[in-house]
């Protein structure tokens, strides 16, 4: 499936549909029509991206395609189809395949069933240093009950900047299943340098090294801020 989607997302004709309201950056759902076949995606154009004190500016689309690259390596599967399109109706910015989901479902309501599936996200939410993991950012997709998470703009920062709501594991172990294909990662420079800064991907493999070596989920910070404003 991923392959049809890329070829489709590189090549297809993008046809605005609309403007996602909610959010500081403009983001539009759009379809991507391929030969005979009509797909969903959301597009953030890198113009449309609001500046960051602490991220380099317009750095925020390469960020959600490493984000993409990183669930694809690892396994994850968490992170819907993401790539980058130079010829977007605003630009170039990032397309990604858009996920049908229930908005009123979220973390903040999730059963306690449905909050224990969560461990791959907060593994993968350490070791991509998420700045911003909002109780609306992970969700099911209808009919499937198929879990994925969004909006990884402002991940892989050097310094630590984990913010999320996703506290719920902190000090358990980590299970085997996701420890081991990070153990077997032995670069990352290769699939994630062109969209992020040497010392990003430097300060994720010391992530890396870190979560192999305490297999643990980290604790929640004292000495700065651990959530995300809103936390929804």
């Amino acid at each position: 499936m991923n392959g049809s989607l890329s070829i489709a997302f590189q090549h297809g004709e993008l046809e605005l549909k609309g403007q996602f309201m909610l959010g500081s950056n403009y983001t539009f759902l759009v379809d991507v029509h391929y030969e005979s076949n009509t797909y969903p995606a959301v597009y953030k154009p890198s113009r449309g991206e609001q500046p960051l004190w602490d991220f380099p500016e317009n750095t925020l689309a390469q960020r959600e395609v490493a984000a993409y690259l990183v669930s694809e390596a690892l396994g994850l599967g968490i992170v819907p189809f993401t790539t980058l399109r130079e010829d977007g109706p605003h630009g170039a910015g990032s397309l990604q395949q858009y996920i049908e989901y229930d908005p009123e479902y979220h973390y903040f309501n999730f059963s306690d069933e449905d909050k224990q599936c969560l461990k791959p996200v907060a593994f993968f939410d350490v070791l991509c240093n998420n700045a911003d993991r909002k109780g609306s950012h992970v969700f099911f997709e209808n009919g499937t009950h198929k879990l994925y998470a969004i909006d990884h703009g402002i991940c892989f920062h050097e310094e630590h900047k984990l913010r999320t709501v996703i506290w719920d594991f902190a000090g358990q172990p980590i299970p085997d299943e996701l420890l081991s294909p990070l153990a077997s990662t032995r670069s990352w420079r290769a699939l994630l340098e062109p969209y992020l800064d040497p010392r990003e991907i430097s300060a994720l493999e010391s992530r890396a090294s870190a979560l192999l070596r305490s297999k643990k989920f980290p604790p929640s910070p004292r000495d700065r801020r651990a959530y995300p404003y809103p936390p929804l």
